[in-house]
């Protein structure tokens, strides 16, 4: 109980101080907070304020990755810019088949169209892929409907199917089986 009353004391105290601590002059005051430092070479103050750590961490990371993502990519297109250039129109030689990414005007967008998006024949024949799958789907949904249309018209059971049994199983009841007809006799 003792420790309880150390640690209510402080807090009493600040308790009848806090309305004189709301008043605007003493918030200036507690905001301006000096710390004057001893010694005989004129003022020396430090002044009290609270810390910019994590802004000035903000800052710095920012900086990085700046300096570490857009001047590259700057230089990057600023290279392509500069000393490749822009595509030119020319005649296609006799028998000679351009690949799709030699359709793009600029370098970037060429090298892009090679390495990381597909061409247009290839997304057109997976779509048509996608349409063959979904066909498909629907083909076997149709013949499913017939099949159940047929089992209701015929008063059939369902059993358009074959569920293989395995004969291990079979083997040992009936040795088991035997073996009890063995031991009863007759």
């Amino acid at each position: 109980m003792v420790g309880w009353s150390r640690l209510l004391s402080p807090a009493a105290k600040f308790a009848s101080y806090r309305a004189v601590l709301q008043e605007p002059a003493c918030r200036n005051a507690l905001q301006q907070q000096l710390r004057r430092m001893g010694g005989d070479h004129g003022h020396h103050q430090m002044v009290i304020k609270p810390s910019r750590f994590q802004w000035d961490k903000f800052k710095d990371l920012i900086h990085f990755y700046v300096m570490l993502g857009v001047i590259p990519v700057t230089a990057l297109v600023l290279y392509a810019n500069i000393f490749v250039g822009p595509a030119q129109l020319a005649e296609i030689p006799e028998g000679y088949e351009p690949k799709h990414w030699e359709y793009e005007k600029h370098p970037i967008t060429r090298f892009i169209s090679r390495y990381i998006l597909n061409s247009e024949q290839q997304n057109y024949e997976k779509s048509l892929h996608y349409l063959y799958e979904e066909n498909e789907k629907a083909q076997i949904r149709l013949l499913e409907d017939e099949v159940r249309r047929k089992m209701s018209e015929r008063n059939d059971y369902q059993a358009y199917y074959y569920r293989p049994s395995v004969a291990k199983y079979h083997r040992i009841s009936k040795e088991a089986a035997d073996e009890l007809e063995a031991l009863r006799g007759d």
